[in-house]
C-alpha cells in the first residue's frame, strides 16, 4: 500500500475529499501563529541566540545535513553550538534527555544521535523545545543554539529562521494536512530570513548540493570511496523521509542498487539488513545508528554532505552581524 506521501507529490485527485480537513488544519495553524505573534501566547528567550532550521512540509528536506554543516560552520566562526531537536522515535519517560553519540536511537531517536555523533555538540531533545534549550544552557558551554526543526515551535524564540524545501517535490498538492504535505501555508516563506532549497533554487531561494561521501563500515569504521563500489551490486537501505533522493544519489555511482525502502524512523532488526548473500549493504547514516550492534563485516553507511553558496554564507555572515548585540556577547561569553 502506498503512503500518503506519495499521493500528495502524484497530485491524485481523491486528495480533494480531504479539503475540508485541510481548511480547519490551516485555521487552527493560523489562529496559533496569530495567537504568539499577539502576545496571547509567549515566545521565550533563552539567554543565547537560537538559528531554528525547519521546513513548512512534512518529510525529508535534508535540513538535519544543514543543520550539521551549519554546526561546522559557526564552530568555525568561533561560536560553541549546541543542538535542541524533537527526539522524533525517542520513547523516554522523561524529557528532555540529554544525547551523546553513543546514547540509544531508541530512547532519545536516531537524527539526535546521528547529529550528536556527527558535530560532537552539546545536544539535547525533548517535545518542548524551550525546555531543552534552557537545559542545554544549563548544562554546557554553548553560546548559541541550533534547532533541527522546530519552525512551528513558537515558543522557542528565535533570531534567524532558515526554511529548507525539497527542489524536486516542492509543495505537493499545495494544500496543508492532510490533503496536502504543508504544515503552514507557502506564505510563511515570506517571513523567514533565508529559503535552501535541496536542488535548483529560484528568486530569493538559495541552492544546497547534497552529495554522497565515502562509506564508512558500521564494524570498525573502515573508510572506503563511494566509486571502488561501482562495478558491485549492492543492497541499498533507506528509512528516511525520502528514500528515492539517497537511491538516486547511489545510482549515479553505482552499477546495480537494489533498493530496500522502510519508514522513516523505522526501529531496524537483524533480519531486515541479512539477504540472504553477501553483496554490500549500503544505508544512510541515520539507518546506521540504529544497526550499528548487529550489523555484519558487510554493512557500510554512506553520510550525506551538504555544499552551500558564497551568497549563502554572505547572508548569513550578515544576519549573524545584524543579531550583534546578541550574538557577539555570545561569542565573548
Amino acid at each position: 500500500m502506498k503512503r500518503l506521501d506519495y499521493y500528495w507529490y502524484a497530485r491524485s485527485p481523491w486528495l480533494l475529499l480531504l479539503t475540508p480537513f485541510s481548511l480547519l488544519f490551516r485555521l487552527v495553524a493560523a489562529t496559533r501563529r496569530l495567537a504568539y505573534r499577539s502576545g496571547l501566547l509567549r515566545s521565550r528567550r533563552v539567554g543565547v541566540p537560537v538559528i531554528v532550521v525547519g521546513n513548512i512540509t512534512v518529510g525529508g528536506t535534508g535540513k538535519t545535513p544543514l543543520v550539521a554543516w551549519l554546526a561546522g560552520y559557526l564552530r568555525d566562526r568561533g561560536y560553541r553550538p549546541g543542538i535542541v531537536a524533537r527526539g522524533y522515535g525517542g520513547n523516554a519517560s522523561q524529557w528532555p534527555q540529554q544525547v551523546r553519540p553513543d546514547s540509544n536511537p531508541a530512547t532519545v531517536g536516531d537524527e539526535a544521535v546521528m547529529l550528536a555523533g556527527r558535530t560532537q555538540c552539546p545536544m539535547a531533545v525533548g517535545p518542548d523545545r524551550y525546555a531543552a534549550a534552557c537545559a542545554l544552557v544549563q548544562h554546557s558551554d554553548c553560546s548559541i543554539i541550533i534547532s533541527d526543526d522546530g519552525l512551528q515551535h513558537y515558543a522557542l524564540a528565535r533570531d534567524i529562521e532558515i526554511a529548507v524545501i525539497d527542489g524536486i517535490r516542492r509543495f505537493g498538492t499545495g494544500f496543508m494536512l492532510p490533503a496536502g504535505p504543508l504544515r503552514e501555508p507557502v506564505s510563511r516563506l515570506d517571513s523567514v530570513d533565508l529559503i535552501v532549497v535541496n536542488g535548483l533554487g529560484a528568486g530569493r531561494e538559495h541552492r544546497m548540493h547534497m552529495r554522497t561521501g565515502d562509506a564508512f563500515r558500521l564494524v570498525d569504521g573502515a573508510r572506503r570511496p563511494l566509486a571502488d563500489f561501482k562495478s558491485e551490486s549492492v543492497h541499498a537501505v533507506a528509512g528516511i523521509g525520502n528514500p528515492q533522493r539517497f537511491f538516486r544519489a547511489l545510482s549515479q555511482d553505482i552499477r546495480a542498487v537494489e533498493q530496500h525502502e522502510f519508514p522513516d524512523h523505522h526501529h531496524y532488526r537483524p533480519e531486515d539488513i541479512a539477504f540472504g548473500d553477501d553483496r554490500p549493504v549500503l544505508m544512510t547514516e541515520k539507518d546506521a545508528v540504529k544497526c550499528r550492534y548487529f550489523a555484519g563485516d558487510n554493512v557500510w553507511y554512506v553520510p550525506a554532505e551538504v555544499e552551500l553558496s558564497d551568497e549563502f554564507r554572505k547572508r548569513l555572515d550578515e544576519l549573524l552581524e545584524l543579531r550583534a548585540p546578541t550574538v557577539a556577547d555570545a561569542v565573548h561569553l
